[in-house]
């Protein structure tokens, strides 16, 4: 689904199993459709619970079923949602996300508009990362064996440019595999949270 520096495309931070051909988005319109911060909730909701109808998503995110309503169709004119004729009955319409791998262009080649939109879409991922961290904290106490599902490193390379996209491309392989190997997660598994992140080092003192 997320953040990014790249050479050539970049990919998202969410739905990276096999879904074809990956898209790049490049028109801001679908951007910030992407990028509303309700719309971004119902496609979590959605990643996360399956199909929904426009009043189900209404009464799991605490909205009303006319902004549910409005915002998955914004969704599904940008094609991020769908529908899933098979489930509706009478004018019951129900949800559900697009799996695909959205990838983005450099950030360096991206139009001054594209680029303001693509760095509060970044921000909002962070703040939405902080908060679910947060909450594994709260709950980690109770959570038994799963509170040590904590994995956590710091580290650092010296590369080029070139080889910092390996390296990235090797990562998104590993989660692939991953994802296609739990495709339906096995009995036991539980849904995790995994991130990465790469930036380059700024020297504190570089600024005064």
């Amino acid at each position: 689904m997320h953040r990014k520096f790249c050479k050539g495309k970049c990919a998202s931070f969410w739905q990276v199993a096999d879904q074809g051909e990956p898209r790049e988005l490049t028109d801001p319109a679908a951007l910030k459709a992407l990028a509303h911060p309700l719309r971004r909730r119902i496609l979590r909701q959605l990643d996360r619970a399956g199909p929904a109808t426009s009043t189900t998503l209404a009464r799991a995110l605490g909205e009303n079923t006319g902004a549910t309503s409005y915002h998955l169709r914004q969704l599904a004119e940008h094609g991020f949602v769908v529908d899933v004729p098979d489930k509706g009955q009478g004018r019951e319409r129900w949800w559900q996300a697009k799996r695909q791998d959205i990838r983005f262009p450099p950030r360096s080649t991206m139009s001054a508009d594209m680029r303001a939109t693509f760095d509060e879409f970044a921000r909002q991922g962070v703040a939405e990362d902080i908060e679910a961290f947060a909450r594994f904290r709260e709950q980690r106490d109770a959570m038994g064996e799963w509170s040590d599902g904590l994995l956590f490193s710091r580290g650092s390379l010296s590369l080029t440019k070139d080889e910092l996209m390996q390296f990235w491309a090797d990562y998104m392989e590993l989660l692939r595999r991953y994802i296609a190997a739990h495709d339906p997660p096995t009995p036991g598994a539980r849904r995790l949270l995994v991130r990465f992140v790469a930036f380059p080092d700024v020297d504190p003192r570089s600024d005064k």
